[in-house]
Parts: C-alpha cells; sequence; structure tokens
C-alpha cells in the first residue's frame, strides 16, 4: 500500500530515533538502505550512467551519499567523492566514510576544481532535512556549482531533500539544488510537494527502509497526500435510476462588464463536472449571449437584490466571484449570497470583499490563490507562501468552512487531516484555470459532497484533467482543453 503521510522534518527524525532505539534496527543499517534506495532509483531511471560525482556534507546525508559511491562504483561507474565541510562526520556517517576510504578517495571542494562537476552523475548529499538557514560558504559554492553543472547537461540525484530546501515549507533557504530525481526516506516531507519544493525535487521517490509500522503509530502526520484513486470513492457510478434532480442545481454567479468569460468558464466546468443543472445569474446585456454560448446553461439577467433572491432560492449550490467584480452589483451579489444559508464557493472578486469585511460560514469552500489568501490573512503573498500549511489553517480558523491554497501543491483544509494534490502542471499557470476549479468544486457539492470532500475532490479532478489536457504540451494550455478533459477523469 502507497503511504501518502506528510510529515515535519522533526517527526520523520523521531521516527527515525524510534527504529533505531525502540526496534533495534542500526543507523548505519538504515543509512545503507537509504543509499541502495537512491542508487537503484536514479540507476533504474538512467542506466546508462557511467560517472558519478558526489558532494557530500558532514551530517548523516553526506554518510548517505558514501555509500552511494559505493554502490555506484561496484555498479561498474567512475566515481569521485568530494566534502565540502572540513569537519570530520560523526557516528554512522563517519563509519560511511571510512568504507568509502576503503576503496577510493575522497577530494576537497576547494581542490576539486569544475572538473569534478564533468560527471553524467551529481549526487547531492550534502543537507538533509535539518537544514534552518541559508547554506554559506563551500556549500552555498558546491550548490552553485551543481547548478552550472545541471545547466551543462549532468543529472542531479537528491539524496532525502534538495539542499536548501526546508523541509517542513517547501521555502528555499537562500539557493537550492535543483534535481531531477529526490529520493527520500521513512516518512515523505511536506516541503517536497508544496511551495518550491516541486521546483526543486523532479520526481519524488519514497522508500520506507523497512522501518516497522509500529513506528509510525501515534506520529499525526501534518497532511495527506490525495491519490488519483481517490475518485473512485468520492465519485462512484451512478445509479440507473438517476436524474437530473438528483445530481443538484447550481448557481453561478458573476460576469460583470467585461468579465463574462469568467462566469462561463465556470458555468462549462459545473456542467461537465456532472451537475444536474446550471444556472448562471449575470448582469442583464449578458444573459443572451451566454445562452448563446452554451445553450445547455439557464442564463438570468439580474440587476437587483430581488432578481438575484429567486435565482438562489432556486438553487441547492452558490458558486460566487468568477468575473464578479468589486463594484456595487459584485457587492449586492455577495450580500444576497452570503447570506442566503446555502453552500457555496467563493472565489476570485468574491474573496476580495470577503476580506474587507470579514465573516464566518462553515458551509462554504474558499478557493483563494496566494495573493488572494495574503488579503483574507492581511500579510503579504511572500508570507503566505514562506509556510503555505500555515496560512491554510490560519485561513480556516478565521473563516470557517474548507480552505484550499492554490498553487503548486495545494492546500485544503476543513475540520479534518489536511490535504495536499501532487498532480497539476506548469501550464495550468493560466487565467481562467481558477473559475473552473470553482465550478468543479461547487458541482461536487451539489451532487452531495460535504464541503471538505468537494473541495478535495475538485482540486484533485482539476489537476488530473489538466495533465490529461498538457499530453500534447504544456504550454499553451487554456481552461476550456481542461473542461473537455474533465468528463473521462470524473468518470473513474
Amino acid at each position: 500500500m502507497i503511504d501518502h503521510r506528510l510529515y515535519a522534518a522533526a517527526q520523520v527524525r523521531e521516527l527515525d530515533r524510534r527504529t533505531i532505539e525502540d526496534h533495534g534496527i542500526p543507523g548505519y543499517t538504515l543509512m545503507r538502505r537509504a543509499a541502495a534506495a537512491a542508487w537503484n532509483a536514479a540507476h533504474d531511471r538512467w542506466p546508462l550512467l557511467r560517472t558519478v560525482a558526489v558532494v557530500a556534507g558532514s551530517g548523516n546525508n553526506g554518510g548517505d551519499g558514501y555509500e552511494i559511491a559505493r554502490l555506484a562504483q561496484a555498479a561498474g561507474c567512475k566515481v569521485r567523492v568530494c566534502e565540502i565541510d572540513g569537519h570530520a562526520p560523526k557516528g554512522d556517517a563517519a563509519t560511511a566514510r571510512t568504507a568509502w576510504l576503503g576503496q577510493g578517495a575522497i577530494e576537497r571542494f576547494e581542490d576539486a576544481g569544475d572538473d569534478f562537476f564533468k560527471a553524467d552523475l551529481i549526487v547531492d548529499a550534502i543537507f538533509g532535512t535539518g537544514l534552518s538557514r541559508p547554506p554559506q560558504g563551500a556549500a552555498l559554492a558546491a550548490i552553485e556549482a551543481i547548478a552550472r553543472a545541471r545547466g551543462q547537461g549532468a543529472l542531479v540525484l537528491a539524496v532525502d531533500i534538495p539542499s536548501g530546501l526546508q523541509a517542513d515549507t517547501g521555502a528555499i533557504l537562500g539557493q537550492a539544488v535543483r534535481a531531477d530525481l529526490t529520493v527520500t526516506f521513512i516518512g515523505r516531507k511536506l516541503g517536497l510537494h508544496t511551495g518550491q519544493g516541486p521546483g526543486c525535487t523532479g520526481p519524488v521517490v519514497f522508500d520506507a527502509l523497512e522501518v516497522p509500522a509500529a513506528v509510525y503509530g501515534d506520529i499525526a502526520p501534518l497532511a495527506r497526500l490525495l491519490d488519483a484513486d481517490d475518485l473512485r470513492r468520492w465519485l462512484p457510478p451512478r445509479p440507473r435510476t438517476s436524474h437530473k434532480g438528483d445530481n443538484g442545481h447550481v448557481l453561478v454567479i458573476g460576469g460583470d462588464a467585461g468579465t463574462i468569460g469568467a462566469v462561463l468558464l465556470a458555468a462549462r466546468a459545473a456542467m461537465r463536472a456532472g451537475a444536474g443543472l446550471i444556472s448562471v445569474a449575470t448582469r442583464a446585456a449578458h444573459a443572451p449571449l451566454l445562452t448563446a454560448a452554451q445553450p445547455e446553461l439557464m442564463c438570468r439577467g439580474v440587476e437587483a437584490a430581488g432578481e438575484l433572491q429567486t435565482a438562489i432560492g432556486r438553487a441547492d449550490v452558490i458558486a460566487i466571484g468568477p468575473g464578479l467584480g468589486q463594484g456595487e452589483w459584485g457587492r449586492m451579489a455577495c450580500a444576497e449570497a452570503f447570506s442566503a444559508g446555502k453552500p457555496l464557493v467563493v472565489d476570485a472578486d468574491a474573496l476580495n470583499l470577503l476580506a474587507q469585511a470579514p465573516q464566518r460560514n462553515e458551509r462554504w469552500i474558499l478557493t483563494p490563490h496566494p495573493g488572494e489568501a495574503g488579503r483574507l490573512l492581511g500579510i503579504s503573498t511572500a508570507e503566505v507562501q514562506a509556510d503555505r500549511l500555515k496560512a491554510t489553517g490560519e485561513l480556516r480558523q478565521r473563516y470557517g468552512g474548507v480552505a484550499l491554497l492554490k498553487g503548486a501543491g495545494t492546500l485544503v483544509q476543513g475540520a479534518d487531516e489536511p490535504v495536499l494534490c501532487p498532480y497539476g502542471n506548469p501550464g495550468m499557470g493560466v487565467g481562467g484555470m481558477g473559475d473552473a476549479l470553482t465550478g468543479i468544486a461547487a458541482a461536487f457539492l451539489a451532487q452531495g459532497l460535504n464541503p471538505e470532500n468537494a473541495g478535495a475532490a475538485a482540486v484533485l479532478a482539476h489537476a488530473l484533467a489538466g495533465d490529461r489536457a498538457a499530453r500534447d504540451g504544456e504550454r499553451g494550455l487554456v481552461p476550456s482543453d481542461l473542461i473537455e478533459a474533465l468528463r473521462a477523469v470524473v468518470n473513474p
């Protein structure tokens, strides 16, 4: 069974301690298992490797590096090893260093020169998960040298975590290694999957190193990775007697002057995600245009609160924000939607208006990008990105309901365990993708999922559809491509 739990670095260190002290598995045994997992993953991916350069720090991460050097040499590769710290390693790392010295040399980083990095594979074994400040001195110079070599075609394997990446948040501490593959051990680290982590890791391979299941017992993970198979339990096959009334009525509110496209994308996404009925409440001039663009939609022009109240009364779920604007019409629409007592998905300008007049609601899903999250919390975008899990939790605490923080490693936080989406691609970084997500979340609410599951399922379906749509390339991907890919995804 795949382990989807995500831990903090301190928790993984505790798992390591328990394995050694409580279950009698020597630390050096774990180190050798880690090295084997890392080398095997790299060699399986790149079987034609001939030259390997290992850059080792003075801690246990460096010890893993020495053991990887031994395995690479045993596989017939020409191996060079340099250490970037003059301090002698201790404990298991010292044992590994001595074992490597029995079959090869160790160079000082300062003496190695650029020629050292002219290898097929560079192994980043400089820092592990304990790094808490920006790399300096030789370590920084080594990270920069690895970057130059990668730019010239070398492959990079990060051992446990790319050096310079903060394990808990995914923030880069000054500078970090950009790897082509990361192999991580014992417990998955949250920072590998969110913030700037996905831009540093390449594919992430996890190996538990045969740690006994009992070790994990009472340590609650920070979050859980979503898996594509989760959609099977959230979106089971429909009964043969199902009809449109069983699948819910979504009302999408938005589309002020000049932004008709946003509300159309949200409504189309709700349709493709399986809502039984979709209405759109928009400016009066836009209603006939939307009907012409998508005849399956029931489009109503609303200019006054009474007209909007009528539309709200017929709906099961409200999605508000796409193209809403922050003018008088948008403020009226938010006031009516927020007081309607119905499940809500709140996005875009509806979030900005909420930030100006905060309130709580346990029945809504908030879908901010980092900038909108910053406005909701009264902090900068950079502060949100510096600790995305913390920001998501604070959104949930302050506003209630479900907080869905978009971005690389989208996080969903309700009353239960937070979840993180590892899918999606850079091609999705274009305008309108958030409107599609809003429609999908509303459709899942309308089909009976609770807000927490609807938010998680929407993020997952949105990302998987984006990945399907990107099969012909990421550049040039548009939200309509994602929406067209949805039907296959929501029928797992």
